[in-house]
């Protein structure tokens, strides 16, 4: 799949689920949930105080891929290196997914023709972002900046497409759409740690599934 198609199934698709320290025999678990309830579309986060688990990140998103080959867009997030990003790279993700900008991660994910959707939180960081190639800018923490927020930077970067991650569930995504979000990312209210530990997969799909009627009406 080339760049174009994946930017195009962003915007149409709009949730991405966050799929954070979760056990990798329940992470395809999880994905089975999501996949249920609609979503298309899944970070798998590095964990940045542990690099030794790089591989095992990669590996995972490589399963992930092989296991939902033409389903699902599986995508790496806290991205910090770009070393992460080659991992991501050669194990078929097509999307690195950041906390904050580093240029050099940016470009090299534009390089391997993957999407860049670097964390921003102020006007400066996002148009940094954006000239460095990222077809997304990741507002950053959104939920604690909210839609008011997000309404007046986007006046000024209307060209720029942004998505609302941080603080955002089910309750408050449409807030965001409305004032041109192109999407958002959702962790802990959707991939539960809770309901996974206690097997409640159900619950997951039926929030995905709450979030992608959201996001249809978009």
């Amino acid at each position: 799949m080339n760049t174009q198609d994946i930017i195009a199934r962003i915007d149409k698709e709009k949730v991405i689920a966050i799929v954070r320290g979760i056990a990798p025999a329940d992470v395809m678990k999880v994905a089975d949930a999501l996949y249920a309830g609609g979503i298309t579309l899944m970070e798998v986060p590095f964990t940045a105080k542990a690099p030794e688990t790089d591989e095992a990140t990669a590996q995972c998103i490589a399963d992930l891929v092989k296991k939902f080959e033409g389903k699902m867009l599986i995508g790496a997030g806290t991205v910090l290196k770009v070393s992460q990003v080659d991992l991501t790279y050669n194990a078929g993700g097509s999307y690195i997914i950041t906390p904050s900008i580093d240029v050099n991660v940016i470009k090299r994910a534009v390089e391997l023709g993957m999407v860049a959707m670097p964390g921003a939180m102020t006007p400066t960081e996002i148009m940094t972002a954006h000239n460095a190639g990222a077809q997304y800018v990741k507002i950053f923490p959104a939920g604690n900046l909210g839609p008011d927020y997000i309404k007046a930077i986007k006046a000024p970067l209307n060209h720029i497409k942004m998505t609302c991650v941080g603080g955002v569930s089910e309750k408050n995504f449409e807030d965001f759409l409305k004032v041109g979000m192109a999407g958002g990312g959702f962790g802990g209210n959707l991939a539960n740690k809770e309901w996974i530990a206690n097997g409640e997969f159900e619950k997951i799909t039926n929030v995905a599934k709450q979030l992608v009627e959201i996001a249809s009406r978009y």
